[in-house]
């Protein structure tokens, strides 16, 4: 006689149980959001979001304009030494294509 459970009576792990059973008693923390359903209410919502986007996009560019002129030129540093390191690959390359061109 077989030793052990048949493969098909074995119960099957549940996974994340536990996890889900403590998302289902509690509620979402923060502000709730109920979407507006008057025509009036839709059409302020969605300019509030575009307004939202551009003033952000502004600011951004403004902050880049300000580190790239300023004293925190970091990003500008690499940008520069990115290049400056393919010049000298290209550099190198050219140097290499004429020396070959000379030998044969």
């Amino acid at each position: 006689m077989a030793q052990g459970q048949i493969k098909g009576l074995q119960k099957q792990k549940s996974s994340g149980g536990r996890h889900a059973a403590k998302a289902a008693a509690a509620p979402k923390k923060g502000k709730r959001y109920i979407a507006p359903k008057k025509t009036a209410l839709v059409k302020q919502a969605a300019l509030h979001k575009e307004l939202s986007a551009k003033i952000n996009r502004s600011i951004e560019r403004q902050v880049a304009a300000a580190a790239s002129s300023g004293k925190l030129t970091i990003m500008k540093n690499i940008a520069l030494e990115g290049s400056s390191s393919s010049e000298k690959d290209k550099e190198k390359t050219a140097k290499a294509k004429a020396s070959t061109a000379e030998k044969s």
